[in-house]
């Protein structure tokens, strides 16, 4: 079993980011684009998440896995910024959707809030903008997201 490092910030935290996501359960979303679902059924949830780039993964809070009906399928070791380690429930996978670009991935199920880690930036090549408070496109590439594959 891996051990993965959890970073629990304060939403007080001068120079924070935040940023809105929308959040959507993916099987929902792989239904309803077979015609398998109609689409009112569609479990989305629309939250403000703050940027942690302290964190490696998504982090959602146990009553968005509730809305969004996911099924927690597995546990993992983590290991939180004070040094605790302890097992985190990870979820299905969701659809994560903000500065319009989206991707999909699993998330650590704990806390209150929901916290955007270094995988879901480098899939969507988003850049904390410090100094403003904001996510921005990779300059290199500003209209969509590039993935590299080594």
């Amino acid at each position: 079993m891996t051990t993965i490092e959890i970073h629990t910030l304060s939403t007080t935290i001068m120079g924070a980011v935040h940023i809105k996501v929308k959040l959507t359960n993916a099987i929902d979303e792989a239904l309803v684009s077979r015609g398998m679902l109609a689409p009112h059924l569609l479990r989305e949830f629309e939250t403000d998440a703050l940027v942690d780039t302290g964190a490696t993964y998504l982090v959602i809070p146990e009553d968005i896995v509730q809305k969004l009906g996911l099924r927690i399928r597995g546990q993992q070791k983590a290991k939180y910024a004070d040094g605790r380690e302890g097992l985190v429930g990870v979820s299905e996978a969701l659809l994560i959707e903000c500065e319009s670009r989206q991707t999909t991935e699993d998330a650590l199920v704990i806390g209150d809030a929901v916290l955007i880690g270094q995988v879901v930036l480098e899939k969507l090549d988003l850049l904390v903008d410090c100094k403003n408070q904001r996510l921005i496109p990779n300059p290199a590439h500003p209209d969509y997201p590039i993935t590299y594959i080594l």
